[in-house]
């Protein structure tokens, strides 16, 4: 008898391959921000959780912009096509997908930081803490 894993057969090589090398196009990882970072980033990296939560810790570099504040007056701030990464709380959490959402609804060009602040400690990496200034 089939497993729960095995019954469902894979999807061919080549759906696979079209689906995983898409992902990338969507989503990025803490160790690759990290690294942008240490090395100055191309991009704007976006903590899309509240004020709160981000004075309490945040991955150094980021900017607070609750995903329910981004707006096009806001966003007008960068110049066009830059990216954005947006990060929330963690796997567990909606909040950067609604801020993905809101970016590609302004045609900006936005991917996600998966894992968020959990995959950032996981890393084993620091946050910063403070108040936005």
């Amino acid at each position: 008898m089939p497993s729960s894993v095995t019954a469902v057969a894979a999807a061919p090589s080549e759906a696979a391959r079209a689906h995983f090398a898409a992902s990338f196009t969507f989503e990025t990882d803490c160790w690759d921000v990290h690294d942008a970072l240490a090395k100055g980033a191309d991009f704007v990296l976006l903590d899309v959780r509240s004020p709160a939560l981000y004075a309490a810790g945040h991955v150094p570099g980021a900017i607070s912009l609750p995903h329910g504040k981004i707006t096009a007056h806001r966003m007008s701030a960068w110049p066009q096509g830059t990216l954005f990464v947006t990060y929330c709380a963690g796997p567990h959490c909606n909040g950067a997908a609604r801020g993905a959402l809101r970016l590609a609804e302004l045609g900006l060009p936005v991917k996600l930081m998966a894992g968020g602040i959990t995959g950032w400690l996981d890393e084993g990496f620091a946050l910063a803490t403070g108040e936005i200034s």
